[in-house]
């Protein structure tokens, strides 16, 4: 599970619509964000403590587990809908959002590359940051159109959990999804259902921008260490899993 995705949005969205409260929004944004990735470095802490074999949990299985990520997941997700609105609306240049996909899609092979370095049988080649890189592009054309990019995310996301075929069982086209089981990898994240909920995002941040982010407003001066959180979500993603294996490492080689 990833936070990427969402950096543009944190840099530029203080200029959304010159209002004064504008950096107070961006910030109540960073916050969810920032929740978002705690939440998933709690779950990942978890999932390390199985690999270690200090606790029994059936991640693969265990209705609270599935949704736990579930949630997690769909949160980034709509987080990098919504970035995508307020990027466009702070007139993000399109240098800088290439700039930001190819940076999204480096990490992406980072991980694929360590993965497999860790669990050569099971190691991520379509995971979170493959999902966001493929689909930030695939959306940026919907950006100004949360009707249209909402109905696509609808039918995006109905069509992944409904529709499976054999001939996407094979590795060419497991990333798109419609897999008829799911794949032995550590993490998928397919384009249906999950760029489903990116299209989903768009809706939801022009109704932010519309409703002057009254409905994140108990959160529009978090802590500053939240915020910073919530502004350093790709960098922290890439190192909390070494440091989370390191540590455990250590204290449990005994």
């Amino acid at each position: 599970m990833s936070v990427a995705g969402s950096r543009p949005a944190s840099t530029l969205a203080p200029s959304v619509a010159g209002e004064t409260g504008a950096s107070a929004r961006v910030a109540s944004i960073d916050a969810v964000r920032a929740i978002a990735l705690i939440a998933m470095i709690a779950y990942h802490f978890c999932f390390d403590l199985r690999y270690f074999g200090v606790i029994r949990a059936d991640f693969e299985h265990d209705p609270f587990w599935l949704g736990a990520r579930t949630i997690i997941l769909s949160s980034f997700l709509l987080l990098a809908g919504v970035s995508l609105v307020l990027a466009d609306v702070s007139k993000i240049s399109s240098t800088r959002f290439w700039r930001h996909v190819a940076m999204i899609a480096g990490c992406a092979l980072l991980v694929s590359a360590a993965s497999y370095i860790l669990f050569p049988v099971t190691f991520i080649w379509f995971g979170v940051l493959h999902a966001i890189a493929v689909t930030l592009v695939l959306a940026r054309p919907f950006v100004r159109f949360p009707r249209a990019a909402f109905a696509v995310g609808v039918v995006v996301i109905a069509a992944g959990l409904a529709v499976s075929h054999p001939v996407f069982d094979q590795f060419a086209l497991g990333w798109i999804g419609f897999m008829t089981a799911k794949p032995y990898t550590e993490d998928y994240v397919p384009l249906f259902p999950w760029a489903g909920v990116v299209f989903c995002g768009i809706a939801v941040g022009h109704a932010l921008v519309r409703n002057r982010f009254a409905a994140l407003a108990p959160i529009a001066a978090p802590p500053r260490w939240l915020a910073w959180l919530g502004r350093h979500t790709l960098a922290v993603y890439m190192l909390h899993q070494p440091v989370l294996l390191g540590v455990l490492w250590v204290l449990l080689r005994r």
